[in-house]
């Protein structure tokens, strides 16, 4: 069974859209995009450095734009026909674009919606967050409870990431949990997944008021506890709660299992949930589409395992 699967905020680079771009009629499709909300998704697929596609309000439209691109492309060259998908954090739209919940002028409108709220919200308090590498997950959980943090992405793999105030952060950096080996910074806004998104749910949840989401054509993998989810209003709901809740992508992958994987690709920009997959599915055959020369592998393994 294959699991198509998109990534979540911080998996975009400078430039990564650049040669997507090239494929037919992909420039005119983005520039549209782009027109209908409001952001030049082109030039800060191609143009932009580092700095400017970290903002919250960029990353979020870019990554569910360059994910719904690249599933395109895919599905122009094999019928791609997964048994599941799923999403990480703002990858949850693009899952739900996939599975025919909102069609793709929804699911761009949502998250744009969606990053501008959550910049909103971060610029209330100075928070950030961090990844902890390494240690027991119990042991670590409790340890960032005990700091005031939230283990915002239960992400498997010895892999959880912590969101706070900066002072609680730094108390983390100073304190660190048993076992952990590194304590790494992210470059993000703000505390995403924790109650300080608190004001970006209301607002979400009246841009949800407006949609009609489709019930899922194939099976769909919540972030909020790993379920499977069976009609689009569940979908929507979900996804206006779950940006001031924990990621547990660890119960996504035990869905996974659960369900029968045998492969998993990873929509541009890939690379993160791959990395994970490799380490938490032995067995498992995974790709990442990172640029339109993976297409003809991704084909491969779609044929195999669709």
């Amino acid at each position: 069974m294959l699991v198509l699967v998109a990534p979540g905020q911080g998996a975009q680079t400078p430039g990564f859209l650049t040669e997507w771009l090239d494929l037919p009629g992909a420039a005119d499709r983005v520039a549209a995009w782009s027109e209908a909300i409001g952001l030049d998704l082109v030039h800060y697929g191609t143009e932009a450095d580092a700095d400017a596609i970290r903002d919250t309000a960029v990353a979020q439209p870019l990554l569910v734009a360059a994910g719904l691109l690249s599933a395109s492309a895919l599905g122009e060259t094999a019928d791609i026909a997964p048994g599941a998908v799923a999403g990480h954090s703002v990858g949850e739209i693009t899952a739900a674009a996939f599975a025919g919940v909102l069609d793709d002028s929804a699911a761009l409108s949502l998250v744009r919606k969606r990053g501008l709220a959550m910049a909103d919200a971060a610029a209330i308090t100075e928070t950030g967050m961090a990844a902890l590498l390494g240690g027991d997950p119990d042991v670590t959980v409790a340890h960032l409870e005990k700091l005031g943090l939230t283990p915002a992405n239960i992400n498997g793999a010895g892999q959880i990431v912590a969101a706070g105030t900066k002072e609680q952060l730094a108390a983390l950096e100073a304190d660190k949990p048993e076992g952990v080996r590194r304590v790494v910074p992210l470059k993000v806004a703000g505390a995403f997944h924790t109650h300080h998104m608190g004001p970006a749910v209301d607002t979400l949840a009246k841009a949800a008021e407006g949609l009609a989401p489709g019930d899922p054509k194939v099976t769909y993998v919540s972030n909020k506890d790993g379920a499977t989810v069976a009609t689009g209003a569940e979908v929507l709901q979900r996804l206006v709660g779950q940006v001031a809740n924990p990621v547990r992508w660890d119960l996504c992958m035990e869905t996974f299992k659960e369900l029968g994987v045998t492969a998993l690709i990873e929509v541009c920009p890939g690379g993160t949930l791959t990395g994970l997959a490799k380490r938490s599915l032995p067995g498992v055959k995974t790709l990442a589409l990172k640029t339109p020369a993976d297409l003809d592998a991704a084909r491969e393994l779609v044929a195999e395992h669709a």
